[in-house]
């Protein structure tokens, strides 16, 4: 089973910009209807960290045990 992520959104902090939800690549996240965002398919996450390293309001956390040679570092997700 591949390990996913637990995503956290901190409403308090989150704007509703959009961004992350524009910029996941696999469609995780959306706008809710109180124009924050939600997470709508975790168990599609593949730990690219986009969302959490695009958020200008650091309202986006991925928790849990990353599997290696994803996330931050691997450079097949930047392209």
């Amino acid at each position: 089973m591949r390990a996913v992520p637990e995503i956290r959104i901190r409403e308090e902090r989150c704007k509703g910009c959009g961004i992350c939800v524009e910029f996941c690549p696999e469609d995780v996240l959306a706008l809710g209807e109180d124009g924050l965002v939600r997470v709508v398919r975790p168990e599609r996450c593949v730990w690219c960290e986009l969302c959490e390293l695009l958020c200008p309001d650091f309202a986006v956390e991925l928790w849990g045990e990353k599997p290696r040679g994803r996330g931050k570092a691997d450079a097949s997700v930047a392209g």
